[in-house]
């Protein structure tokens, strides 16, 4: 019995110093001090991350997996989907392709942009080109080709000569007005600043009066004479050396009565109008022509010159020989649209091209050298193996009758009749 009871005595004080252990782990357990601590010994990595790394934190709450009790794994971050990175056996190049949405209707150009690795952005537009009979030519223009490289690929599709008159035609159906782009114009460029709701259309036509200033240069630097049309081919080429082939162009000195339309009024007043290389002047009421007394009327840099049609019905003009001056981005009938009337058709293609001049400089004779030297010397077609064996068999072929004529399959006109509904604008 005595030896039973020493061991439950033993084993009492076994008991009672394990409990004395568990209150003092409790204890400290509870301790506030360590638990702000430990709380400040956990804030202390965040508090030293950055600003940068923090929004990033709070930006991406996505990215941020559950903290296990146990374990915290840190999975690395996706790519951004913004990008899509692509390897060639060359290099890296990181392509974008940025959607735009088609702002006209069917004849509207499809915008596409490509972004490279050099933040160079090249477009490619696919445009539709009207025929004078209602057809269209599709074609795919980049960003850095001309209204030049445009009228080269309509002549491959259509099979037409290489005449110096050939011009693209943007046509605006809402104003009824008409300009011919130059060829050194970007065509990505001119189209872009089309608003959408418009109908504007591209035709390829034949309008005389593109570079009627070099092969008729009398016509504007002598128009004050009443013997300019009695000029020698050489007086015209002394003409054209004296005005275009210098370091500037210089603008004919013209002058005259044009009527002005009132703004939101269907009322025309005759005003007296000045060329000048910067833009179109007026003499003030009660005023001389001298310089000092004229006021600017309108500066070339940021307008464009257009023909009409139909505004002595539309607009109740004086005449019908009328020319707008406007904004390229200026689809639809405005205050910042100029309406002016001539008195003939003469007096009109005078002034329009007058400012043709005034607004391109040398680049238009520039432009008509390059046309003048395409329509003589047009590029040879290669010769295929095709062509070739065709030369073969014509080399073998019997020798056919001398009073036999062999009659060459004509070209089918090019020129059909207007397409119903528009009446072509001279």
């Amino acid at each position: 019995m005595d030896e039973i009871d020493v061991m439950f005595n033993h084993l009492l004080e076994e008991m009672g110093d394990l409990t004395q252990s568990l209150v003092k782990v409790v204890d400290k357990g509870a301790d506030p001090e360590a638990n702000s601590s430990a709380a400040s010994d956990l804030s202390e990595p965040l508090n030293n991350l950055d600003n940068s790394e923090s929004d990033k934190l709070v930006a991406q709450p996505e990215e941020t997996a559950p903290i296990d009790n146990h374990t915290a794994t840190c999975d690395p971050p996706l790519p951004s989907s913004s990008s899509v990175t692509f390897a060639s056996p060359a290099n890296l190049v990181t392509h974008t392709l940025e959607p735009v949405e088609v702002q006209n209707n069917l004849s509207a150009p499809k915008l596409t942009t490509l972004q490279t690795a050099n933040n160079e952005k090249p477009q490619v537009m696919i445009i539709k080109v009207w025929m004078s009979d209602g057809s269209t030519k599709t074609l795919m223009v980049e960003g850095a080709q001309t209204v030049r490289d445009v009228l080269y690929k309509l002549f491959d599709k259509t099979y037409c000569d290489c005449g110096t008159e050939w011009s693209l035609c943007e046509i605006n159906q809402e104003l009824h007005t008409e300009r011919i782009l130059e060829d050194h114009e970007c065509v990505v460029e001119s189209l872009s600043t089309w608003t959408s709701g418009t109908g504007n259309k591209l035709y390829f036509l034949k309008r005389h009066q593109k570079h009627v200033m070099f092969t008729q240069p009398q016509f504007f630097y002598m128009w004050k004479k009443s013997c300019m049309k009695t000029i020698s081919e050489q007086e015209q080429q002394l003409l054209l050396k004296e005005n275009f082939e210098g370091s500037t162009a210089v603008v004919p000195d013209l002058e005259g009565w044009l009527y002005l339309k009132d703004d939101g009024k269907k009322v025309w007043k005759p005003r007296y109008f000045v060329l000048r290389a910067s833009g179109l002047y007026y003499v003030p009421k009660g005023k001389t022509k001298s310089s000092s007394d004229l006021a600017c009327f309108i500066r070339f840099e940021q307008v464009n010159v257009y023909s009409t049609d139909g505004y002595r019905l539309r607009y109740r003009a004086p005449t019908d020989y009328c020319f707008v001056l406007k904004h390229p981005c200026i689809q639809k009938e405005s205050q910042y649209v100029k309406f002016l009337c001539c008195e003939h058709e003469d007096s009109m293609l005078l002034w329009v091209n007058s400012i043709r001049i005034a607004k391109y400089g040398t680049v238009l004779y520039e432009n008509y050298k390059v046309a003048l030297k395409r329509a003589q010397h047009p590029p040879n077609q290669c010769i295929t193996s095709s062509d070739k064996l065709d030369r073969q068999i014509v080399k073998f072929a019997p020798t056919l009758d001398p009073c036999t004529e062999i009659e060459d399959e004509a070209p089918p006109d090019f020129i059909p009749p207007s397409p119903p509904g528009y009446t072509a604008i001279l």
